[in-house]
């Protein structure tokens, strides 16, 4: 299983790459693989802000409908637009090409909260 060194966490599964006071988030390599092939990946919350662990959207795979839940509080400034023509994109590369948002950030204290790569391999079991 990948789990990136330098990227942040969260319980739910979600990875943070932290840039300045810019987030990217998506789901990680375990979530994409316990989903299974992913065929829809909806945000609707483009330019608001939201709190966090609010949901921004949801991943639907063949078999099951997931939240997805904000890491960080902060406005989403961008979505990955080419998830809506290839969502198998989040199973693929789920660091790479699969990211699902950009945040600007509106407490970077917060990003304290969140797990390490280590602190993260404890919660998969890996």
């Amino acid at each position: 299983m990948n789990i990136p060194q330098e990227l942040k966490y969260t319980k739910d599964h979600e990875w943070v790459k932290i840039e300045g006071d810019t987030a990217t988030i998506g789901v990680t390599d375990f979530a994409q693989g316990e989903l299974g092939d992913i065929v829809y990946v909806e945000v609707e919350t483009l330019d608001e802000t939201l709190e966090k662990e609010e949901v921004f959207g949801t991943v639907e795979a063949v078999k099951t409908v997931s939240d997805l839940f904000m890491p960080l509080s902060g406005e989403i400034i961008e979505f990955n637009d080419s998830l809506e023509d290839e969502p198998e994109k989040v199973n693929e590369d789920p660091y790479g090409a699969g990211w699902m948002i950009k945040i600007k950030m509106s407490d970077t204290s917060e990003v304290d909260s969140l797990l390490s790569a280590d602190e993260y391999k404890e919660v998969v079991g890996s």
